[in-house]
């Protein structure tokens, strides 16, 4: 319904935000979302336990209120008592902080819940209150993210394929502007590389060991189903797209069936270990553990370098955060605080002995290498975008992409810089001077796992190679259910 035509006059007590219609007239409120530092104080009930927690950032005009996830209904509705007295700040035209003071100088308007005296302090996202308030994150299945997720990593491998390579000289001289780059087509297809076929390698070990449900997913049980699809993609006559030197020699190795940690090349921290990591974040149902073990020990079979390990679970972490509608503009402090906090983790079930047969006295000191360049990587990403230049060679701004954590850093720079304009996202990363097609892969993954099955044009889906056999394998996955489709006779597809 138009909600300015004259003859609907809308009733003010609707005018306002719905969902993502904007109804004009509605009262003013703080944003929802901030990637910055907040204030925050606590809110407790009538026998001092807390149940929620008031925020805001001035910089983004942004406030709430958020109460914590075990709360019951009773608590839930007091906790808006307190959204109510913020709307009310911002009618009267004060800022998120002026607001805070106020609800401090006024602590109970309540007799079931007031401010905590002295409560008031800063966190340096809002990663902090879901920490503190135990949120629970729930997947979106409605926006079809999984399946987008997949076709954007093929679209930007597609893109960059034929980039990859040619610097930018070399690159306006043959296609002009980046933002005129369209999806090479030929013969009806869009070829790929070999990361859309390892990536698709992933899908299928995922589907191999979550038969009957992703409890049976483990070190024991991924890891020869990771193996015998790895060493099929190598023997595959379609694997001739340049693919990684490490690649191929781990793989080669995996086939003569040594142990995983003897194959695994240990000094490499290719983005091979991270191209294909996508299916990780987006199979439903896993634990944080399973989530992170898995993407840890699936580049490991390759690449045996602790930031090999570290920026493969944060990419399965992202590809996760936004499938579960994580805000774009709170996506970076989220990831730098679960890098923190997973810094000193050692998954030893899912990775053994790797630490030791690197030749580190300390796996948690091994793995915290790792993290600490993954880390530094995403501060690289914030500099640039406090001075974005969407013109500017996004491997020249952030890095080239050939390591794991480079080419996480290029592909979310990219994604940020056009959080809902995903085309642009992969045309952006593709026409680039560095490994143009893993990064363009994994910005393809973040921007279709971020806005959906919209993200990407009719075409380009129909004419991507493997295509066929990507969407019945992962389509499931978008109502949260981690099963594949088999086909007649229980085949796979």
């Amino acid at each position: 319904m138009n909600s300015e035509h004259p003859d609907h006059p809308v009733n003010p007590r609707f005018a306002e935000d719905v969902g993502g219609f904007i109804v004009s007239g509605g009262p003013p409120r703080y944003a929802r979302h901030t990637g910055r530092p907040v204030q925050y104080a606590a809110i407790s009930d009538s026998d001092g336990q807390v149940i929620a927690y008031v925020w805001g950032n001035d910089e983004d005009e942004a406030g709430g209120v958020q109460a914590r996830s075990a709360a019951g209904h009773a608590v839930v509705n007091e906790a808006g008592v307190w959204g109510r007295r913020l709307r009310s700040a911002k009618e009267r035209g004060l800022k998120p902080s002026q607001a805070l003071a106020e609800l401090l100088a006024t602590p109970s308007t309540s007799p079931r819940s007031h401010i905590v005296p002295g409560s008031l302090t800063q966190a340096e996202s809002l990663a902090v209150l879901d920490e503190l308030t135990g949120r629970k994150w729930h997947r979106d299945t409605t926006k079809r993210g999984s399946t987008a997720a997949i076709f954007g990593l093929a679209i930007g491998d597609a893109l960059g394929y034929p980039t990859e390579f040619l610097d930018i000289a070399r690159l306006t001289g043959r296609y002009g502007s980046w933002r005129q780059l369209e999806l090479p087509v030929h013969s009806g297809v869009a070829r790929v590389s070999d990361d859309t076929q390892m990536t698709l390698a992933v899908i299928e070990a995922l589907a191999d060991v979550t038969d009957h449900g992703v409890s049976s997913l483990t070190a024991a049980t991924i890891e020869p189903a990771l193996r015998a699809r790895f060493v099929a993609w190598l023997r595959s006559p379609d694997n001739d797209r340049a693919p990684g030197r490490t690649c191929l020699d781990a793989c080669a190795a995996l086939e003569r069936g040594v142990p995983w940690q003897e194959a695994t090349v240990m000094a490499s921290k290719g983005c091979g270990a991270n191209m294909r990591v996508a299916p990780v974040g987006l199979l439903p149902g896993l634990t944080a553990e399973q989530r992170a073990g898995t993407a840890q020990l699936q580049a490991a079979l390759t690449h045996g370098h602790p930031t090999a390990l570290a920026a493969s679970d944060l990419t399965a972490h992202a590809v996760w955060l936004l499938t579960h509608n994580c805000h774009p503009s709170e996506l970076l402090p989220r990831l730098r605080h679960y890098g923190r906090s997973a810094r000193r983790t050692y998954h030893g079930d899912w990775l053994g002995d790797l630490a030791q047969r690197a030749g580190a006295a300390d796996p948690a000191a091994f793995i915290a290498h790792g993290w600490d360049e993954t880390l530094a990587a995403l501060d690289t990403v914030s500099a640039a975008l406090d001075r974005p230049d969407p013109e500017r060679d996004p491997c020249e701004v952030v890095g080239a992409g050939w390591i794991a954590e480079e080419a996480l850093a290029t592909a979310l720079y990219c994604f940020l810089l056009f959080p809902e304009e995903p085309v642009a996202v992969v045309r952006r990363a593709a026409f680039s001077s560095g490994d143009s097609d893993s990064v363009a892969a994994l910005a393809g993954a973040l921007a279709g796992a971020s806005v959906g099955g919209s993200a990407w044009p009719a075409d380009w889906v129909r004419a991507l190679e493997y295509g066929d056999r990507v969407r019945p394998l992962v389509s499931f996955w978008d109502s949260g259910d981690p099963k594949v489709y088999r086909g007649p006779a229980g085949r796979r597809p």
